[in-house]
């Protein structure tokens, strides 16, 4: 039997208000530790399956151009699933192994089922193409379960929050859905913008038009690109704005509410953030006696990746733990918020995000 969540909205507790590059460093750190330990979670409640298998019930076109596909998985034999809130994501380690991201986008009081889509991206790391050609109904998946690295605060449970803003670019719909439906429910005064190419790359539009007015939909040819001030509209003190989209979207907006104490920004991104500080340095493979070149301004993960080294990975941004490595000799800059001090005094770091310490490089357990 599955636990079940408690049924208040989740506490602000762990987020942050602006991204750390435009220099909020001491509240994010705080905030940082605090987001760490609900990631980490590293002790499942009792009678709760670290990892089980779940199956495609049913699969649909939600983007008319075909390139997004939703996925209902299910227990093979029925039954409850851990419960999630809206923002949450599952771990799904596909047939290949690779193991990938995905937010739910359903709904999060159906018990039995859950619902995720995915983006053919055929320049990819090869995840979205499998699941699009690999993943028929009947198929099997094997998660951990739910976590929540972006859960939404409500007003009355821990948040200022008066008003939600909610800005979506295409496929970053998926965490946003369930949220629109919450905000709903609860009574919070929220509106939405929704971006894309074109009308027809855009998913779940059916279940959008449910909300009526409230969300505006802008696409780039019809309206162009959008700005900051299009995406945000009317945004007074108080509001509180939950993005996910692509790079230049939420770099728009960090940008455009930098001064904006009154204005709480969370968002989600589409990939790793680019990195900050970096220096080059080398990596050595202990398997295979390789020596990799990292660049000041490239992941030791996406070096390893260039080169065709075999490295698990799956968020590139620090907090699922799957590309958690040995170092074998070598000083390491841990950028991560994941890794307790045991794990790091016992030689693992994340490659995805952590770098070299020193100009002696590292050797690395792959």
């Amino acid at each position: 039997m599955f636990a079940r969540f408690r049924e208040a909205p989740p506490s602000p507790s762990g987020r942050i208000r602006h991204d750390p590059s435009l220099g909020f460093a001491a509240s994010v750190l705080s905030g940082l530790f605090s987001l760490s330990a609900a990631v980490r979670n590293p002790v499942p409640p009792p009678g709760v399956e670290r990892r089980f298998t779940l199956r495609v019930a049913d699969r649909r076109v939600v983007a008319h151009d075909q390139d997004v596909i939703a996925l209902t998985l299910a227990a093979p034999q029925g039954g409850p699933l851990p419960r999630w809130r809206p923002g949450a994501h599952v771990d799904v380690q596909l047939p290949s192994g690779r193991v990938r991201q995905y937010s739910l986008c359903g709904d999060p009081d159906v018990v039995d089922s859950y619902r995720i889509a995915v983006r053919r991206i055929p320049t990819g790391g090869g995840g979205s193409v499998e699941v699009h050609d690999d993943l028929p109904v009947g198929a099997s998946i094997t998660t951990s379960g739910p976590r929540n690295a972006f859960p939404l605060t409500v007003p009355g449970y821990g948040s200022p929050a008066q008003r939600f803003r909610f800005i979506a670019g295409g496929i970053g719909i998926t965490p946003i859905l369930p949220m629109l439906a919450q905000a709903e429910r609860l009574g919070v005064d929220w509106s939405m913008v929704y971006t894309g190419r074109r009308r027809d790359t855009l998913p779940f539009l059916d279940e959008l038009a449910a909300f009526g007015d409230r969300i505006e939909i802008r696409t780039d040819d019809e309206s162009g690109l959008p700005t900051a001030a299009d995406l945000l509209g009317d945004c007074p003190g108080g509001t509180t704005v939950y993005a996910c989209g692509p790079a230049p979207v939420l770099t728009a907006l960090r940008t455009a509410l930098a001064g904006r104490d009154d204005v709480e920004l969370h968002f989600e991104r589409f990939a790793a953030p680019p990195v900050v500080d970096g220096t080059a340095f080398s990596v050595s493979v202990a398997s295979s006696g390789r020596t990799v070149r990292v660049g000041a301004d490239e992941t030791l993960l996406s070096a390893l990746v260039r080169e065709e080294v075999r490295a698990p990975y799956s968020c590139r941004q620090g907090f699922c733990g799957t590309c958690r490595t040995r170092v074998l000799a070598g000083a390491v800059d841990h950028r991560d918020t994941l890794l307790t001090d045991p794990e790091r005094d016992a030689g693992m770091m994340l490659i995805c995000v952590s770098r070299a310490g020193d100009a002696d490089g590292l050797l690395l357990d792959l």
